[in-house]
């Protein structure tokens, strides 16, 4: 009961307070990696096991088979909302639309999957649901870990609203992080139910991935065609 207690409560404060630093996004990729290897080491001092935690071998195969189907599926998504001229402007993301191709290369290729899929994946999806899949029944572990992802996220969106010039009142930012809070809860529990199916992490990671790298990407691809400066795009 311990581990998952203190787990909830560290995962509770961590992003939000991480993201207050003015270093951590210089050193955020770094930084969460060995919070990974730190948080793998604490599970296993609790007595959770590769298994556990979605790391055992004999899941791998149904959870890439599964994971991969469902990012196809997002991939899929992406492309249609990318084609689609109603929902395009959906796309539009001032964190993304201004990086090269070498930056944007990074932020798909190291800085998503590394120093946020991997760990969040294996704090939430791994660690924090088996933890507390320990203590009280699957569903209400999926319940509390996908809010605790949602806490999580509370700064993260809260910042891209103000970069994104939608965090003009207090009501309006309120609001906005009220939803985002939702949506990524929400986003927790399709995760921790591709854990649970598929008993492999490999399924959740891969729907995080097309999810997040996938979004980043189409995003940049959309900004490069229709600036904002330019017809069409946002003033």
């Amino acid at each position: 009961m311990g581990f998952a207690v203190a787990s909830c409560a560290v995962l509770a404060v961590y992003n939000n307070a991480a993201g207050m630093l003015p270093w951590h996004r210089h050193r955020y990729t770094l930084l969460n990696v060995c919070a990974t290897g730190a948080a793998l080491a604490s599970a296993a001092a609790s007595g959770l096991t590769a298994t556990n935690v979605g790391l055992g071998s004999e899941e791998l195969t149904p959870g890439l088979r599964l994971g991969s189907a469902a990012a196809a599926a997002t991939a899929g998504g992406w492309m249609l909302i990318a084609a689609v001229p109603a929902t395009r402007p959906a796309l539009r993301d001032d964190r993304i639309a201004g990086l090269s191709r070498r930056e944007v290369a990074y932020q798909a290729l190291v800085r998503i999957p590394l120093g946020t899929v991997l760990w969040e994946e294996t704090a939430f999806r791994g660690i924090l649901q088996a933890a507390l899949g320990r203590v009280m029944p699957a569903g209400a572990a999926i319940a509390v870990t996908a809010g605790v992802f949602g806490i999580w996220h509370i700064a993260p969106t809260a910042a891209a609203l103000r970069i994104n010039g939608l965090a003009d009142s207090p009501v309006r930012t309120l609001a906005g992080v009220s939803a985002g809070v939702a949506a990524t809860a929400a986003g927790g529990v399709l995760l921790s139910w591709l854990r649970t199916r598929s008993g492999s992490l490999a399924a959740p990671i891969l729907l995080h991935l097309a999810t997040n790298c996938g979004g980043a990407l189409t995003a940049w691809a959309v900004a490069r065609r229709e600036p904002r400066d330019a017809p069409g795009g946002r003033a």
